[in-house]
């Protein structure tokens, strides 16, 4: 799919999406529960939607009625073995439930699509298979996997990925005794991991961090509260309230919560940085244009996922941005270092990347012109959002890709006084 949006500032007033990474937490805490539970979830989308099947692959009963997920746990003398779970592109999905399959001795299959097949699984599967579990080799797919495994001291490498660690989290309570998880090196993308130990805390397993990054895990069990409430997406709204830093007359997002645990609130602080004004309350951000917005220096590394939509700020400012901390990027839906820069320069922009740093040379606005999303949800909306500051409109190639994370897109940007063309990739 092909879209063309006109160039321009947005303006008005729209509520945040609900959280996936949030989401996928309490619906995996749910059907590991020992009764069923209520998710509020006011939106879904693809890689909500994989976790579902996946849970629902594994035994549990999730139905879906307006705003809310009813969730009827897993009972393991009852998981049918040898099932294949698809988890779509879904990383979260793949990484969270991996760990779990094996604890649950479901001998499954996880099926991933995309690049998902060729995102890395190590120093998890390591871990894993070193404790007991039986997998296919890296790069299968699906990854087959058979065993269990054992409870004990793990040891999991920070700077790949957090998934890896609240996998873990999950799975090692399943066991029946006491475990261990210690993070070496520094724990990238902290926030989620302490988004994950909120989760399971509302669910009654008993996690305590002796030391920083030392995790002891206790004998307990998952205990359904009832009814749980996932947080507005922190994540997605910062396309809007980046978009609100080039508007006059601005933009202000619902449904946000200052005091959220989820990392990508930092979105409020770097747009301040820039020179946008940002007003909080407590359910409610706004963000506007008073004056000329600058370059500055940011640190990604605990918040990847901001990176493109904060790179084209930055070239909407005037003088550098360098964002280091990025190395990461390189492993998500897309090679996103390489995507982000290749986006800025498609619409006029100057940038250049170094190892895991990002340098936009911000002249307070861009061109316009095409840009090729990658299959990156992420690449897409920062796109559509860079109209805010371009000189002609801009055209984004496999524009479906919002469906990942946000398949709504489109109809909030409308909503928010911006006029696109859609057309069929031609084949």
């Amino acid at each position: 799919m092909i879209k063309t949006i006109k160039n321009g500032p947005l303006s008005g007033e729209i509520p945040a999406i609900a959280s996936k990474s949030h989401a996928h937490r309490l619906l995996i805490c749910a059907a590991l529960s020992d009764k069923p539970t209520r998710v509020r979830c006011t939106t879904t989308n693809a890689d909500i939607d994989a976790t579902v099947s996946c849970l629902r692959s594994l035994g549990a009963d999730i139905q879906r009625k307006g705003e809310y997920f009813t969730v009827i746990p897993i009972r393991k003398e009852s998981i049918e073995k040898g099932k294949t779970l698809d988890c779509g592109e879904s990383g979260s999905t793949m990484r969270f439930l991996l760990p779990v399959v094996l604890a649950l001795r479901a001998d499954a299959s996880l099926l991933g699509h995309g690049r998902l097949p060729s995102r890395p699984l190590s120093p998890l599967y390591e871990e894993l298979t070193a404790h007991g579990a039986e997998l296919s080799p890296m790069g299968t797919n699906p990854l087959r996997c058979g065993g269990s495994i054992s409870s004990g001291e793990y040891t999991i490498d920070g700077g790949v990925s957090s998934q890896f660690i609240s996998g873990l989290m999950f799975a090692l309570p399943l066991l029946g005794e006491k475990s261990r998880i210690t993070v070496t090196g520094k724990a990238e993308s902290r926030p989620y991991i302490d988004m994950t130990l909120s989760a399971l805390r509302q669910f009654g397993v008993e996690l305590a961090e002796t030391t920083e990054n030392v995790f002891d895990i206790g004998v307990s069990s998952y205990v359904s509260p009832g009814d749980v409430y996932t947080e507005g997406d922190w994540s997605n709204a910062a396309f809007w309230l980046s978009a609100g830093a080039f508007s006059e007359n601005g933009i202000r997002m619902t449904m946000l919560h200052p005091d959220s645990i989820q990392g990508d609130k930092r979105i409020v602080e770097i747009l301040s940085s820039f020179g946008a004004k940002v007003t909080c309350t407590d359910d409610a951000v706004s963000v506007k244009r008073t004056g000329t917005l600058h370059g500055v220096t940011i640190d990604a590394s605990d918040i990847p996922d901001l990176v493109p939509v904060v790179s084209v700020v930055a070239a909407g400012a005037v003088g550098t941005t360098i964002i280091t901390g990025c190395g990461r990027l390189r492993l998500k839906e897309s090679d996103r270092i390489a995507s982000v820069c290749d986006m800025i320069r498609h619409l006029g922009g100057s940038v250049s990347a170094d190892h895991d740093t990002i340098t936009i040379n911000g002249t307070g606005s861009l061109t316009g012109g095409e840009v090729d999303s990658v299959n990156d949800h992420r690449i897409a909306m920062a796109a559509a959002v860079a109209a805010g500051i371009c000189t002609s409109p801009v055209t984004i190639a496999g524009a479906e890709a919002v469906a990942k994370s946000y398949p709504g897109f489109y109809e909030d940007l409308q909503s928010l006084e911006q006029e696109f063309e859609q057309k069929e990739d031609c084949v």
